[in-house]
């Protein structure tokens, strides 16, 4: 790696660690928006879209003129085309936390209830996740990578009772229908956040190996 390349790398790295943490944030915010029904909040989540996507856009951007000015192989290649990835399912993170909080909108035009179903417990699963996607790029661990992908089938099952619970809502409570049907919406964006910072973990095993893991896990 020359020292010119090695600066550019590094500083694309910077630049994905500042918006993994701005999207980590903003999740945690859409989440508390969301359990406090705070307007104020929900709002504010809603209008962060199009800085996430600037900054998205900046760094794919600063990815294809490292490729068309550098050429990178072998290690510098595969760095670059983790970036690439990453940045995707990092913006897509932020989309579905935009998407948590407009639900969190919805929700306060009608009569208040309960969560009908594990919120917290799931909400803090992802959260984990995601936090440690973005630990295991920061630190170049493969195994906080594999706990990552092990987790996935937990929050998927945690999805699936989701459901089972806003039915039996539903018929219990059909006066709710909309409300519950936004509740069971939220499970699903928390299910897809998971997901994407699967992906994630699987962009840092390739990263580090140079395969591909879903392949072979």
């Amino acid at each position: 790696m020359t020292s010119h390349i090695a600066r550019e790398t590094e500083k694309l790295k910077r630049r994905l660690l500042t918006l993994g943490a701005d999207v980590e944030e903003l999740y945690l915010q859409a989440i508390r928006s969301l359990e406090e029904l705070d307007e104020t909040l929900a709002k504010q989540v809603a209008t962060s879209d199009d800085r996430i996507d600037r900054q998205e856009v900046d760094i794919e951007e600063e990815c294809l003129k490292v490729l068309a000015l550098h050429q990178p192989v072998a290690n510098d290649l595969r760095f670059i085309v983790s970036v690439l990835k990453i940045n995707n399912d990092l913006e897509r993170i932020a989309d579905l936390a935009v998407n948590i909080a407009e639900r969190a909108l919805d929700l306060m035009k009608y009569k208040r209830i309960a969560i009908p179903f594990e919120f917290t417990a799931m909400s803090q699963k992802v959260y984990s996740m995601v936090k440690k996607s973005l630990d295991s790029l920061v630190n170049l661990d493969l195994h906080e990578a594999h706990e990552v992908i092990a987790l996935d089938d937990e929050v998927d099952a945690l999805h699936h009772n989701s459901y089972g619970m806003v039915m039996e809502q539903i018929r219990q409570h059909p006066d709710c229908l909309e409300a519950l049907i936004s509740y069971l919406v939220v499970s699903r964006y928390l299910e897809r956040i998971a997901d994407q910072a699967t992906n994630i973990a699987e962009d840092v095993h390739y990263l580090i190996e140079g395969d591909i893991v879903r392949h072979i896990m």
